[in-house]
């Protein structure tokens, strides 16, 4: 399953996260597009191509067969949550990750909104990082075979 992997991007540690989790659903068999990654093409030394940006990510998604999303931090970062929508939007099958100790919102600390647009919700405590987190990951992307289109 080709995966889009929505989440904050702008930190180190936020960076090598979503290299940590791309990698552990790569050896589950899935082939994931990690946006930081597609996105260091439109950094150059003269600055942020931020429409090349927008447009690589809004052809990722629609090339995706699902997008899993990471729903941590006191609020859901705002390019996380626009990605969602735009996947919503299109059908493709959501799966929210929170790994936040934190609780806050609706659903496990979830925004009302994102929580109902996802067809699957993972809660994984963040002391929980290692093989729990992807196996319950890559167990929401197996139930996700046969779910309609919204």
């Amino acid at each position: 399953m080709k995966i889009y992997l929505a989440g904050p991007l702008f930190t180190s540690a936020e960076r090598g996260w979503n290299e940590w989790l791309a990698r552990g659903l790569r050896e589950h068999g899935h082939t994931v597009v990690l946006p930081q990654a597609e996105a260091n093409a439109f950094i150059t030394h003269n600055g942020v191509d931020f429409a090349g940006i927008f447009s690589m990510c809004i052809r990722q998604i629609r090339e995706a067969d699902a997008v899993v999303a990471i729903f941590d931090g006191t609020d859901v970062d705002s390019g996380t949550a626009f990605e969602c929508g735009y996947g919503y939007a299109l059908g493709k099958p959501i799966v929210g990750v929170r790994t936040d100790l934190r609780s806050g919102g609706e659903e496990n600390g979830v925004n009302a909104m994102l929580s109902r647009c996802c067809h699957e919700l993972v809660h994984v405590p963040a002391f929980n990082r290692g093989d729990e987190l992807v196996g319950s990951i890559v167990s929401a992307l197996s139930a996700l075979k046969g779910v309609p289109a919204n």
